[in-house]
C-alpha cells in the first residue's frame, strides 16, 4: 500500500484534515503545529482529537507527520532565537502526545556564521533538553539543501547530531527529495548509491519519512525551490523509482509541492498509478 499525503492546513483541526486528505485520495497528511513563521499554537480540542484517533483506525491512516515552524532555529547566533526554539519545541512535543506514536519533523537550523560544529552542538543541546523518556513521538531531522549556513546538508552532519543525543532512540530522519538533489546527492541517476551511503553513515533504520518534491533547480544547486512532481529537474521516472524502491516503498510520502488541493489530488493519483 502506498502511504501518501500532502501538506494540509491545521486551522480546522485533526478530523477536518483527515477528511480533506481522503477527498484528495490520501491516506496520511502533514501539517504545521502552528503558524510556520512562529507564534502560539491553537488550544488542543480533545473531542476533535478523540474523533480523529478513532477515524485513523477506521479509515486505515497509519501515521501522520507534524512539521515544526520554519522559525525554529536551534543553532541561531541569537540567544533569544534559541530560547524561542527550545520553548516551541518542548511545547510541540507535549502537544504531540495527544496523538501518540506519530512523527514530528524539523529543519535542523542555520548556524549563521558560527560554523557547522557549533551548530551541531547547539542543535543536540536543544534535543537533549526537550526529549523525554516516555514520549511516543519520533523526532525527525530533515535533510537540507545547503543554502546559506544550513546544518543538515550532508548525511554526516545528521549523524553527528544524532550521536550527541542522549535519547537517540527517539530520533529519525525525513529525506526531502528536492533538498538532497540540491545538496548534491544524485537520486536521479544513482538512487541505490545514495541509499547505500545513507545506510553507511546514518543507518537506513533511521529513515522514517520522505518529503516528495521535485526541484526547480539542477543537481547540486544548493537552493531549495520545490517544483510539482515531474515538472522539475528530478523528473517523473525518478519518482517512480523512489516510491517503488525496496528500502523506501513502505515509508510514508508527503507532498510539499507548490499546489492547491486539486493539484495534490492529481499528483497522488499519478503516483498511485506508478506504484507497483
Amino acid at each position: 500500500m502506498l502511504i501518501i499525503g500532502a501538506h494540509l492546513s491545521a486551522s480546522k483541526g485533526y478530523t477536518a484534515m483527515l477528511k480533506q486528505a481522503q477527498e484528495i485520495g490520501a491516506n496520511t497528511f502533514q501539517f504545521f503545529t502552528r503558524n510556520p513563521r512562529g507564534g502560539s499554537a491553537k488550544d488542543i480540542d480533545e473531542n476533535d482529537v478523540n474523533t480523529f484517533l478513532s477515524l485513523m483506525k477506521e479509515e486505515n491512516f497509519p501515521i501522520i507527520l507534524a512539521h515544526a515552524p520554519y522559525t525554529l532555529n536551534c543553532c541561531s547566533a541569537k540567544p533569544e532565537t534559541r530560547e524561542f526554539a527550545l520553548n516551541t519545541f518542548a511545547d510541540d512535543l507535549r502537544r504531540m502526545e495527544y496523538t501518540p506514536h506519530q512523527l514530528y519533523n524539523f529543519h535542523p537550523g542555520s548556524h549563521v556564521g558560527q560554523g557547522e560544529e557549533l551548530g551541531i552542538e547547539l542543535i543536540a543541546e536543544t534535543l537533549n533538553k526537550v526529549l523525554f523518556e516516555d514520549m511516543t513521538t519520533t523526532v525527525l531531522l530533515e535533510t537540507m539543501a545547503g543554502k546559506g549556513s544550513e546544518v543538515g546538508k550532508t548525511f554526516e552532519e545528521l549523524r553527528a547530531i544524532i550521536d550527541r543525543v542522549e535519547l537517540d532512540d527517539k530520533m529519525g530522519v525525513c529525506l526531502d527529495t528536492c533538498h538532497v538533489n540540491d545538496a548534491g546527492y544524485d537520486i536521479v541517476n544513482n538512487l541505490d548509491g545514495v541509499l547505500e551511503e545513507f545506510d553507511k553513515v546514518v543507518g537506513i533504520d533511521r529513515l522514517k519519512a520522505i518529503h516528495l518534491n521535485d526541484s526547480k533547480n539542477p543537481f547540486s544547486a544548493h537552493k531549495d525551490r520545490h517544483e510539482k512532481i515531474g515538472e522539475g529537474y528530478i523528473g517523473l521516472e525518478a519518482f517512480e523509482r523512489i516510491i517503488n524502491h525496496p528500502q523506501l516503498r513502505s515509508l510514508p510520502f508527503y507532498l510539499e509541492t507548490p499546489n492547491e488541493l486539486e493539484g495534490y489530488a492529481k499528483e497522488i493519483e499519478t503516483l498511485r498509478n506508478l506504484y507497483k
